[in-house]
């Protein structure tokens, strides 16, 4: 009876994780399953699943560093597990910094079962000599990107293009509306740095909007009750208490289909916005430290995604010093005033989302996943 040993280690992870583990279950229900997730995990697997992503989570060089003697204990005790159990494949599910060095283990210690990955770590933006490493190590690829499958097999691994997992959740969250006139919709972003670094700059872009289009309307999704307390606190101070009407929580998804442009954070929201096709702007800035570390080792042109896929300016991208309530403001009135721009943007989102698959990612996933196996 085949047994799979499934890694993931982020809340994002343990939603792939869980997707993938119904259509295991599903294909083969007399699999054994076990391993290290999250809570979406253990409900699709059961108890062979322990729940650590609260704990293992956590991003940031330094706050991994300050949490290094629990990593390495979990470390050498998930590889010890491994090699007792003796599982017939391991399926590392993203979180590279500790999945690939859990694969590198294993086969230094004479792990013979299969070791397979899902959702490619993107070494094709910042460490492209780490193909090489897990071409030694992993059986198989499982991408959901098209590009990378090309760019794994040129490195000897073999590689699985099974579809974008969100390309059949918006298919679920999509309404029938029609877009809001003169509706902007803010997407800070969800984590609080974020927020605190790029509402301020949308809160003085609309000002800057208003003098231009007197009847442009703002809403923002918080993504929970505590960013949207945040964002009140920043209206209050930029003496724009009117712009605490702007927040709603939770609405993410619907602002996206309802508002007629849009300024989204760098992040998967990007790609969610344009599986939605909102026209929008991409905005990105850290603090200069970050950044200047960024781009040392980050070795493509684009940081979003939508531009990366479509090897070519599509979405505009305001980062860094390009990023200001200027810039912002400029490019929503054009983005709202230029109906031909807006329709050609929208037609090349479309054209990008395309290329994800046509839904049924986590299906193909579990096949390729099966077919290793056999």
């Amino acid at each position: 009876m085949p047994h799979l040993y499934i890694i993931a280690g982020e809340v994002s992870g343990d939603t792939h994780g869980a997707g993938l583990i119904k259509e295991l279950r599903a294909l083969d229900p007399s699999l054994t399953l076990s391993g290290l997730g999250g809570p979406k995990m253990r409900e699709a697997a059961g108890n062979g699943i322990e729940d650590w992503v609260e704990t293992a989570g956590v991003v940031g060089l330094w706050e991994v560093l300050k949490m290094y003697g629990y990593f390495k204990q979990r470390f050498d005790a998930t590889v010890q597990t491994i090699m007792s159990t003796q599982p017939t494949g391991v399926v590392l599910v993203d979180y590279p910094g500790f999945n690939l060095r859990v694969a590198k283990e294993l086969r230094k210690r004479g792990y013979t079962g299969k070791i397979l990955y899902y959702i490619s770590p993107q070494v094709w933006a910042w460490k492209k000599g780490r193909v090489k490493v897990m071409a030694k190590v992993l059986d198989l690829m499982i991408c959901i990107f098209p590009f990378e499958k090309e760019f794994y097999e040129k490195s000897g691994l073999p590689t699985e293009f099974s579809g974008h997992p969100m390309v059949d959740r918006v298919a679920q969250l999509k309404r029938n509306w029609e877009r809001e006139r003169g509706l902007i919709g803010w997407f800070p972003g969800s984590r609080l740095n974020e927020v605190k670094r790029l509402f301020p700059i949308m809160l003085q872009a609309g000002l800057a909007i208003r003098m231009a289009l007197p009847q442009a309307r703002f809403a923002v999704s918080a993504a929970n009750e505590t960013l949207a307390g945040h964002m009140r606190q920043m209206a209050e101070a930029a003496g724009m208490p009117e712009a605490k009407q702007w927040i709603e929580t939770g609405t993410v998804y619907d602002l996206m289909q309802r508002a007629q442009v849009g300024a989204v954070a760098s992040g998967t929201a990007t790609l969610e916005a344009a599986c939605f096709g909102l026209p929008y702007a991409l905005v990105y800035q850290v603090t200069p430290l970050t950044y200047i570390a960024a781009k040392t080792v980050v070795r493509i042109k684009n940081i979003g995604i939508v531009n990366v896929l479509a090897q070519r300016d599509v979405v505009k991208e305001l980062v860094q010093g390009g990023l200001t309530p200027d810039t912002l403001a400029a490019e929503m009135v054009d983005l709202i005033t230029n109906d031909h721009r807006r329709a050609e943007l929208q037609a090349e989102l479309a054209e990008v989302v395309a290329s994800l698959g046509a839904g049924g990612a986590y299906h193909r996933a579990a096949k390729a996943v099966l077919t290793s196996l056999a």
